[in-house]
């Protein structure tokens, strides 16, 4: 018997990284999942790669988008249980260089995909008594880091907003956990753009020297156990993942 026998779980920003590992996990204990993201390509190829996955294209700023995604996904599966939203993108650049459409951007997928996740999802959810978002922050919005304003502000943003929906599906007596994760350095490819692009003695990245790197698998285990029961007393919350880097 898996944790999520019986379960389906979506999960945006699926083609690489966090997602395609969280999809792995989630599906090795048993869950249907479907992944969405914008590269269609590597979507495929990792859908592929796990029984029974789904893979659509889905860009997360679309209202009308993730409402298709989610009626695909009841049809195909016949509920939803999890979301993962996990959709993200980084555009470097301190507050004096970067392009005020950059930082739009950032906002849009982060803050804007999540809130439009929850805004189609919960009505679903809801309708089986029960549920799991699971929105994935970083330790970014907890420091200061010079050269990714928006992405801090995007992603503490995130943080904020989940507490609120948290206290909405509370008051209106869904059993619905809502929740973020803020992972620290991570090996994946958002972080290996980060090593390409910035100076090694760039501010925000000593956690590669001073705390090491985690795996994607380190940040899976935790979306597997907030979208089991394991998790079902935690909602509201944000768990941090990074190796004390956050302690000081």
């Amino acid at each position: 018997m898996g944790k999520m026998d019986g379960k389906v779980a979506l999960v945006t920003g699926g083609a690489s990284g966090l997602g395609a590992e969280d999809a792995r996990v989630l599906a090795r204990e048993g869950a249907k999942v479907v992944i969405t993201d914008m590269n269609a390509a590597l979507g495929e190829e990792v859908a592929a790669s796990i029984p029974g996955c789904l893979f659509l294209q889905h860009d997360v700023r679309d209202e009308a988008r993730w409402a298709e995604v989610v009626a695909e996904t009841i049809s195909r599966f016949g509920r939803l249980d999890t979301l993962v939203n996990n959709a993200g993108l980084v555009r470097f650049g301190t507050v004096e260089a970067l392009p005020y459409d950059d930082f739009r951007l950032q906002m849009d997928v982060m803050v804007g995909g999540a809130f439009l996740g929850c805004k189609a999802a919960i009505p679903h959810m809801s309708k089986d008594g029960s549920g799991s978002i699971i929105n994935m922050a970083s330790v970014a919005a907890l420091k200061g880091i010079s050269s990714i304003p928006a992405y801090t502000a995007a992603k503490a943003g995130l943080i904020a907003m989940t507490r609120s929906i948290a206290v909405h599906c509370r008051e209106q007596g869904h059993r619905i956990r809502v929740n973020t994760i803020a992972p620290g350095g991570i090996v994946t490819p958002m972080t290996a753009q980060a090593l390409a692009e910035l100076p090694q003695d760039a501010a925000g990245l000593d956690q590669i020297q001073n705390h090491g790197m985690g795996q994607p698998i380190d940040i899976a285990n935790m979306v597997l156990y907030l979208a089991c029961d394991d998790g079902r007393h935690i909602t509201g919350t944000n768990i941090t993942i990074d190796n004390g880097e956050t302690m000081a």
